[in-house]
């Protein structure tokens, strides 16, 4: 994988005033995935946004990380329960127009 695809843990927390130690928990937990190169944690870029998501619930609405593994499951769930909506609503509109 490239550098220039990965953020720097140590530059984000930065720049975002968050403890390594909360993004070190996210990892734990399986929300986000850290790869180490030359002993430096880095995030891929496409990781982001679901991150600074993160870190505003944990630092600005006070949720902690279990609420925070919580919120991303029922995110998912509906997410995917609309996309199976969509399906299904495409697959009656098949029938109907027969």
């Amino acid at each position: 994988m490239k550098t220039k695809y990965l953020i720097a843990i140590d530059d984000f927390c930065v720049n975002h005033n968050v403890d390594i130690s909360f993004i070190s928990s996210l990892e734990q937990i399986g929300l986000i995935n850290i790869t180490t190169i030359e002993n430096s944690g880095f995030i891929p870029a496409d990781q982001l946004l679901e991150l600074e998501k993160y870190v505003h619930f944990y630092y600005e609405l006070d949720i902690n990380l279990e609420g925070i593994e919580t919120i991303t499951y029922l995110l998912e769930k509906i997410t995917n329960l609309q996309q199976e909506k969509g399906m299904l609503t495409n697959r009656l509109r098949l029938y109907e127009s027969e």
